[in-house]
């Protein structure tokens, strides 16, 4: 749980994948944020293609209380995380094919100001070297820009958070409880509070 991105798409077949690399490894250095380089260069006559050869291409970083921002891509040069290409990656089933393209990550902790910078890079990145690229943002800030709606996003599930947390620290469950009927009481007495505000 927390307010996080999810994101899609492949890379331009006449980008420069070493230049991206380039780009983004400079941007991470300068936020002193970690970052892994995978392979630095597709092989030839793979893009577009369903086969893929089971590497990774590409970059990925780490800001401050955040999870990793993947850049990376598959050989066919699709999206592709290592951890979605370990779980989905020889799969046969469909559903599991559209999980191995689309990435996520949680932003939430690293707060609405990393949040701004990771989106603003995506965009750069995305005009210049990926295509068919698609970002949904929890914080609404992609769609829109608007740093007040933002602000409002994070608040909204930083209350949230810190409600279930309150929650369970305060009202054990119960021995003859369910979990679902745990929860369900918890979200109960979050309901009641918030309608009291």
């Amino acid at each position: 749980m927390g307010l996080s991105i999810h994101y899609s798409g492949s890379f331009k077949k006449k980008a420069s994948l070493e230049a991206m690399i380039e780009e983004v490894k400079d941007i991470a250095e300068i936020y002193k944020w970690e970052y892994n380089i995978s392979a630095t260069c597709f092989p030839k006559n793979t893009f577009g293609k369903a086969a893929y050869d089971g590497k990774l291409y590409g970059i990925s970083f780490t800001p401050p209380n955040s999870e990793t921002i993947s850049l990376t891509f598959l050989s066919n040069g699709k999206m592709c995380c290592g951890a979605r290409l370990k779980f989905f990656g020889n799969s046969d089933n469909e559903n599991d094919k559209m999980y191995l393209n689309t990435l996520s990550s949680k932003t939430q902790y690293a707060g609405s100001t990393v949040h701004k910078i990771v989106i603003h890079l995506l965009k750069y990145l995305s005009q210049k070297y990926f295509q068919d690229f698609q970002l949904i943002d929890e914080g609404d800030y992609w769609e829109t820009g608007d740093e007040k709606l933002l602000e409002k996003n994070f608040k909204t599930y930083n209350d949230l958070i810190d409600g279930i947390a309150h929650s369970i620290n305060n009202y054990p469950i119960n021995s003859a409880e369910s979990f679902p009927d745990y929860f369900e009481r918890i979200l109960k007495i979050l309901n009641e509070k918030r309608n009291k505000k």
